[in-house]
């Protein structure tokens, strides 16, 4: 789970260090390459934390007022750096093992202490975690699954927040050459953007739920269900075909990586930010009111109330009438449950 970010700043990193070095003679491609040689043997995921909290928009790093709302060096020794700041919407990076941090803003000769990346253990002195909230999540503290989403697998999020954390210096990959910093950037999001074909998978089970309880509720084959069907099918495969194409025209860099085509990969993005909330839309279409109104799994079981759900909840012949309710939960939890986070507003904003 959540290993794209990672891998976007390690293949990134990888041909900006190259010629990081080539300019400034400076020895980060070489650490790189030790510290993915690690990563690989050990079989690690790696967490990208790239957005700072940012404070003033329209300011830069050091005109702010507080200078931690973008992260940076703080303080120096002959073995390493300090680093202070906070890093928002961190999607799984406490189910990693190591986070990379980097810059998220263009930077100017003022900012050079800004330009920092580094790896950093994620259960490093200095780091603390504050857990985001998500809508539904309270769901996971009730009897039973059916009311709870992806129990075993859902995402979460956090802020982290630096506190003169420390790296190596053999886990410093850049350290001041801030005019390297927008290369990094539009590289990584350019591997980034690409990567949201994943959401293509998660379309399909948006889909395939969307066509469950059309059948349960005995109209799989009126037209304008099966015409809202192809078109969910057509956005999610633009969404694929585009994505697909970027990695398809990729072209080698000087250190021997392979960057896809950025063309493609921003085109996959704009799909991305619209494409799954109009799936999503004829998905609630097609579930019906009772997505948003459905009792309880504990009512479901209860002996009192279970029997009339059963009986008026029933759905077409030979279909559970819990099956209809799973069906239900699945296409609530995906569109504005805890799974809405990753496949609608992390659509829109990763």
């Amino acid at each position: 789970f959540q290993r794209c970010v990672g891998m976007d700043a390690l293949n990134s990193l990888h041909s900006t260090t190259f010629e990081m070095d080539e300019k400034h003679g400076t020895k980060y491609h070489k650490r790189l390459l030790e510290f993915i040689k690690m990563v690989q043997h050990e079989n690690l995921v790696i967490g990208g934390a790239m957005t700072d909290v940012k404070g003033d928009r329209s300011k830069g790093p050091t005109e702010q007022e507080d200078p931690d709302l973008f992260l940076h060096i703080v303080d120096r020794d002959d073995k390493g750096v300090y680093i202070s700041g906070a890093k928002a919407h961190q999607t799984g990076c406490i189910n990693s093992h190591w986070m990379i941090v980097m810059p998220a803003v263009r930077l100017t000769e003022k900012d050079k202490d800004y330009a920092v990346v580094g790896a950093i253990p994620v259960d490093a002195p200095g780091i603390t975690y504050i857990y985001g909230r998500q809508s539904c999540d309270t769901r996971s503290m009730e009897p039973g699954d059916m009311d709870q989403g992806n129990s075993q697998f859902s995402g979460q999020e956090a802020m982290v927040i630096f506190d003169r954390a420390f790296i190596p210096n053999e886990l410093i990959f850049m350290d001041g050459e801030y005019e390297f910093v927008s290369m990094l950037i539009e590289r990584f999001t350019c591997y980034h953007r690409r990567s949201y074909v994943c959401k293509t998978g998660v379309g399909d089970v948006l889909i395939g739920a969307a066509a469950s309880i059309a059948d349960y509720n005995g109209i799989p084959n009126v037209s304008h269900i099966k015409d809202k069907l192809v078109e969910m099918t057509h956005l999610n495969e633009s969404i694929y075909g585009t994505g697909i194409a970027s990695s398809y025209q990729s072209h080698k860099m000087k250190s021997g990586v392979w960057q896809n085509d950025d063309m493609s990969a921003n085109v996959c993005k704009h799909n991305v930010t619209r494409f799954p909330y109009q799936i999503g839309r004829f998905a609630q279409d097609i579930a019906g009111g009772l997505m948003v109104t459905l009792p309880s799994e504990a009512e479901f079981r209860s002996p009192e109330t279970g029997p009339l759900l059963r009986k008026y909840l029933k759905a077409k012949k030979g279909v559970d009438v819990e099956n209809k309710m799973r069906i239900l939960r699945l296409i609530e939890n995906m569109t504005m449950g805890r799974n809405a986070v990753g496949y609608l507003t992390e659509s829109m904003h990763g």
